[in-house]
């Protein structure tokens, strides 16, 4: 973990513990006097003291490495969608994610107002000068006894106010009270200027999802993506509005194992499927209650050349896997009727070794075997398919 901008005090920490509540929070448990982070990577920004919290499977590189690798694998696995940096987004990828995901918004949110908002059709109502629409009689009524030239009518606009105008106001509005990074300033504060005036609307998760972009709204899909980040995860402090809080975690398990499946999918040769976290039955009760088994990534699913994966976040030190592991990749095996099975681990450097499991009953080592995988973790995944070619075999 590494701290920016202030010292952690025990303010902060008062805060973490109110975020976490009774109910708790997956990033990052309590301890006595303090906090324990758990399997979860990226940032917490609490006012402007900002944690960040970077994977590291090794002991070996640099803060700024580990940081420039974890921004690698959130570009590989789609997080971040950008086809060629700016200038800008470099100078900003030593600060932190954070920083990265505000410079992508507000990228895109300059974009949009360069191109032209899109406008919609939306059903108001109201005193106009002229007829149009259908007159409120009795609204009519009690406002223009006085004004006999308006007309209080329900009608329809067409103009900038809509729901994703509204969205993408309010995750601004949030930005300029979180950033601490001088060169986005200037930035946040032009876009706010020259943002037309949106409807306040409670976003919710439910609201983010009834959106459906359509030809004319397609452009505003990244910018979408990055504000339902920032709004879902931002949590403000509703007493004294000094510690406002925004996480934006990742689970360091579930990018590891997407990021080795993209980079499979992407450049091993040979292979007709893959599948992710690809769901068999192993047992069931006559009732009809059944329990299945999970592997992380399938290639070549029900035929002879089958492998299964299990990826695993962890450094082994130089140990061998848990019993546990190598027992469920034993289960894959024999379920999936393969003799390549495999545990994916994060390392230094690319390797491959394989042990066998002893026999049931002669206790002698039998044909089963599975191998252990080490990948370093790096945005060149092409390097992987030519240090595993022999495993793969395909």
């Amino acid at each position: 973990m590494t701290l920016k901008n202030k010292e952690f005090t025990r303010r902060h920490l008062e805060v973490l513990q109110t975020f976490h509540g009774e109910k708790g929070v997956p990033y990052f448990s309590l301890v006595h006097k303090g906090i324990k982070f758990n399997q979860f990577v990226g940032v917490l920004q609490i006012g402007e003291l900002t944690l960040e919290v970077l994977p590291k499977a090794d002991k070996t590189g640099t803060q700024d490495e580990w940081r420039s690798r974890l921004i690698e694998m959130l570009h590989a696995v789609g997080e971040f969608n950008v086809d060629a940096p700016s200038e800008s987004l470099l100078t900003l990828k030593n600060n932190s994610v954070l920083d990265l995901y505000f410079a992508l918004f507000v990228k895109e949110v300059e974009y949009l107002l360069h191109q032209g908002l899109v406008k919609k059709y939306r059903r108001t109502e109201g005193n106009v000068k002229s007829l149009k629409g259908s007159l409120n009689f009795t609204k009519h009524l009690d406002h223009n006894l006085i004004h006999k030239e308006r007309f209080y009518t329900a009608h329809t606009v067409y103009d900038q106010q809509h729901v994703l105008h509204a969205i993408l106001l309010q995750a601004l509005m949030v930005l300029k009270q979180l950033n601490t990074n001088a060169s986005l300033t200037s930035r946040i504060s032009t876009l706010l200027l020259n943002f037309p005036e949106q409807e306040y609307i409670k976003i919710t998760e439910s609201t983010l999802k009834r959106i459906a972009l359509d030809r004319k709204t397609e452009g505003y899909k990244k910018a979408l993506q990055i504000a339902e980040l920032i709004l879902l995860n931002y949590h403000p402090d509703l007493t004294n509005g000094r510690d406002n809080v925004l996480a934006l975690m990742f689970d360091m398990n579930k990018l590891w194992e997407k990021y080795v499946y993209v980079g499979l999918k992407k450049n091993l040769k040979g292979i007709r499927s893959i599948s992710m976290q690809h769901s068999k039955k192993f047992w069931q009760q006559e009732k009809g209650n059944a329990s299945t088994m999970r592997p992380d990534i399938v290639i070549n699913k029900g035929e002879p050349d089958c492998i299964v994966l299990d990826t695993k976040w962890k450094n082994l030190n130089g140990s061998v896997p848990s019993s546990e592991d190598l027992r469920q990749m034993y289960v894959y095996a024999k379920f999936y009727q393969t003799q390549k099975v495999a545990l994916v681990y994060p390392g230094i450097e690319n390797a491959e070794f394989t042990g066998n499991y002893y026999h049931e009953h002669t206790k002698e080592l039998g044909d089963q075997s599975c191998s252990i995988i080490t990948l370093r973790p790096e945005k060149k995944l092409k390097s992987w398919m030519q240090d595993l070619s022999l495993f793969f075999n395909v």
